[in-house]
């Protein structure tokens, strides 16, 4: 794990801010350790800390036939390969308490979906691990109702918390995003992530498949930077339309290092803008 990315993290660098960034599912060596090259070289360039991310299992799948991932000690072994080979933390999402051990063995990061922000013995679990616990905002809740997703965490002794909105549902199968959410949930002090490519998901389609307005990924973004956002997480695969999951709604890997140019030059100007 590279320890200076996850200091940055709750110690951020004004004009700064950090990204947790990869695939939506790790379907492969090659294709992880890929992405993870191109993510690494842009990072570096543009001195934003860097947290790979990958789902070693999709556990949340429409439907029976989806792809749910290549197995889950070869996908976790993958993410600790990236971690060691490239010297980024890793971070990978889990769905129940039995996991948090498992998939802490091979990643810096511990994230809980959306649907399972509730979950206690998800975040008690999730907690006692030690690592740094990332917590998705539900998609049917507000921002208050993470103080105590938060509580959980730091009460099972762990204080390394960032929190993640990800949008509101709106209607049966569209995504709307109030920002004020930014705000009020960084009154917790915690660090506070925007979901760019997840709030424009368009869930439970007739297909049973996922769809998504990617076209819209700079606007979110923007926004999420001009109201406060520490960090931004962002899917993103060379080839989208043939991605094994929610291609519908990732960055294609070619258009990252020029979103997150103009995000920093966004960042400078709301940065100079803040009164103290």
């Amino acid at each position: 794990m590279n320890q200076e990315t996850i200091n940055q993290i709750f110690n951020p660098v004004k004009g700064k801010f950090f990204i947790l960034a990869g695939p939506c599912a790790i379907e492969g060596r090659e294709m992880a350790m890929q992405i993870a090259g191109e993510l690494k070289s842009i990072c570096d360039d543009l001195k934003i800390p860097l947290v790979f991310k990958g789902s070693y299992r999709k556990a949340n799948r429409s439907r029976l036939d989806s792809f749910t991932g290549i197995g889950d000690i070869p996908a976790l072994s993958i993410l600790a390969e990236v971690g060691e080979k490239y010297g980024v933390p890793t971070v990978t999402d889990i769905h129940e308490s039995a996991e948090a051990a498992m998939a802490a063995d091979y990643v810096d990061v511990l994230q809980i979906p959306a649907f399972l922000f509730r979950q206690t013995d998800l975040l008690v679990a999730a907690a006692k691990t030690g690592k740094v616990v990332n917590i998705k905002k539900g998609q049917f809740a507000g921002p208050d109702a993470m103080r105590y997703a938060v509580n959980k965490v730091v009460e099972s002794g762990n204080n390394k918390v960032i929190l993640t909105e990800r949008g509101n549902m709106f209607g049966y199968g569209d995504l709307v995003v109030d920002y004020r959410n930014i705000p009020e949930m960084k009154v917790f002090g915690y660090p506070v992530v925007m979901d760019i490519t997840h709030s424009l998901q368009q869930p439970n389609s007739s297909t049973g498949v996922t769809g998504g307005k990617p076209e819209l990924i700079e606007t979110i973004a923007r926004a999420a930077i001009a109201t406060g956002a520490d960090g931004i997480f962002l899917e993103t695969h060379p080839d989208p339309k043939n991605a094994k999951s929610d291609g519908a709604n990732m960055l294609n890997l070619a258009k990252v290092r020029g979103l997150l140019e103009n995000l920093l030059k966004l960042k400078e100007v709301t940065d100079s803008l803040v009164r103290g």
